[in-house]
Order: structure tokens, then sequence, then C-alpha cells
């Protein structure tokens, strides 16, 4: 059986298409009613129009679902409130939203204009920064709600040529774990998806005959268990060509060492035994570092 999303509101950035018009497509087939927001422009963020938005709404109802077209760029604070309002207005509720939206303004760090740095962050992170806060309210006071992420591999592990991405989509899970500690009370579930698939933004990086098996499709799942009603909270889920992962930010037990005159050469020393991974946690908060940091320097192993 399919999950069920009926009587369920979803707002879906940058969703005119790619993986953004799969999770509307989705989240409408199985019932929600979804507001399909997309700035309409290019993979570089010129331009825009609404209708990329507005040719997935009538996808979705030509299919018999219910949807409502958004043009805004979620680096507008004022016009992604409105968004949030049109779609409160519209079905009386928000229950999940999905920070989809994004550009690519790849090059080297030596080569990149600090404003094509500045911009990627504003879309990525600013973005979803913009669309959670306008959303929080709602979600907050129905005392449910399901926030959705997008990251990367190219935040958590690194890519080259992409250090503005891979700073906002690492940002994004920083984001992600502090909103998921702080959204419990209000039942407000707050996970990262981090996708392989081929979208206009990356189909040049994928061999010929990958570019099927990683379609956005694949990754549709995922997104759909992490905005469910059972979705876990503080995950991150990786997806694509039918695999799912998770990744983690782990802390090993690491090396009492002391601040002695000789801590430098010490630590230098056991580097090896500080980096060692036998016996790394995945910390429940912030906390856990100095938690464990205190633990040792009180002589405790």
């Amino acid at each position: 059986m399919a999950l069920d999303f009926s009587g369920r509101v979803a707002i879906v950035t940058g969703a005119g298409g790619g993986l953004g018009r799969e999770h509307a497509l989705a989240l409408a087939a199985r019932g929600a009613k979804v507001l399909v927001n997309d700035l309409g422009g290019a993979v570089d963020g010129s331009g825009g129009s609404v209708g990329a938005a507005q040719r997935v709404v009538d996808e979705i109802r030509a299919a018999g679902g219910e949807a409502i077209a958004n043009g805004a760029s979620v680096t507008d604070f004022e016009a992604v409130q409105a968004m949030v309002q049109q779609a409160v207005d519209a079905w009386g509720r928000l229950d999940i939203l999905v920070n989809n939206a994004g550009i690519l303004r790849d090059k080297t760090f030596a080569k990149m204009d600090i404003a094509d740095f500045r911009l990627v962050l504003d879309v990525h992170l600013m973005g979803a920064v913009h669309c959670t806060k306008a959303a929080w309210p709602h979600m907050a006071g129905a005392k449910y709600g399901r926030v959705v992420m997008t990251t990367s591999s190219s935040g958590l592990y690194g890519n080259f040529g992409q250090s503005n991405y891979g700073a906002a989509k690492l940002a994004l899970v920083g984001l992600m774990q502090t909103l998921a500690l702080e959204g419990e009370k209000h039942g407000i579930r707050v996970n990262c998806l981090a996708p392989t698939a081929t979208t206009r933004m990356t189909e040049h990086l994928f061999p010929a005959e990958m570019l099927a098996a990683f379609a956005p499709r694949s990754v549709v799942p995922a997104m759909l268990v992490l905005a469910s009603e059972d979705a876990p909270t503080r995950t991150v889920l990786c997806a694509g060509a039918g695999t799912f992962e998770a990744a983690h930010i782990t802390l090993t037990p690491g090396a009492f060492v002391g601040t002695g005159p000789d801590a430098d050469s010490q630590l230098a020393a056991r580097l090896s035994q500080v980096l060692d991974r036998a016996g790394e946690i995945v910390p429940g908060s912030g906390a856990a570092q100095g938690a464990n940091e205190w633990r040792l320097a009180q002589g405790q192993r």
C-alpha cells in the first residue's frame, strides 16, 4: 500500500521540473493538496515565469488532484510569506514543506566570483530558511509539521568545483539538526534528503547508461517517507537509482591530552587515536561534545 497523504497540504519549492515536479506529483497522487512553487528560471537562477509551476498544476488536476501554482522566489521572504498564506487561505492548513528549490553556479573556488558564492547560499540555504520560517507558526499552531530539506553529497562529502553549493547544502544539515530539536515539542519533524538524480542541473554529469536508473522518480520514495505521518526526525536519508542510505555526523571517543605546553606535540603523536572511528557515536545534540570532553578531562575513560 502506498503511503496516504489524504487531507494533507504540502508546499514543494522548485517544483516546475526535475525532482520537485516528481515530489509534487507523488504527493498529489497520494491525496495531498499541493502548492507547486517555481520561479521558472534557468539553472543559474536567471529569468522567471510561473508557467513551469502551472504546467505541473495542470498535470495534477488532469489526474484528479488538487493543486495551485506559485512563482515566488525563495530568496524573497515577503513573497514566501505570501506563498504560505496562499496555501493556508486555499486549504486552511499547512502540513508539509519540501524545500527543493536550487540553482548551480559551479566554478573552482579560485575562479568563483563572490557574488556567485553568495547567490547559491541565498537560494539553497536562505531560501529554505525563508520557507521554513514562514511555515513554522502554522505547523506549530497545529502541533503537526513535516519539513524536508534537500541536502547533497556535495555538501556531505565535497565535490570539485562546488564550494558554494557544498557549503549551502551542508549548512542545511546544521539547520535541520537544530530545527528538529526545537520542533519536537510542536510535533514538527525535520529531515534532510540527499538525492542522486538526473535533473537539468546534473544530467550532464552522468554517463548515458546511468541516466535512466537515476531518474528523479527513483528518489521520491525517500521524500514520501520523510514527509509522512510516521517520519523520523533529524535524519539524513540518501537516495538514488532505487537505493537508500543514511548519512550521519559522528563523534569519535577521542583522547585526553591536556593543556600543557607540549599539548600540540602530544596531540600530533596521538592523532591516529583521536581519529579512530571505533566506538564513535551519533550525538543527540551539540552538547554531547562538551560532555565527552569533560568526562575525559575528569579522568573517566
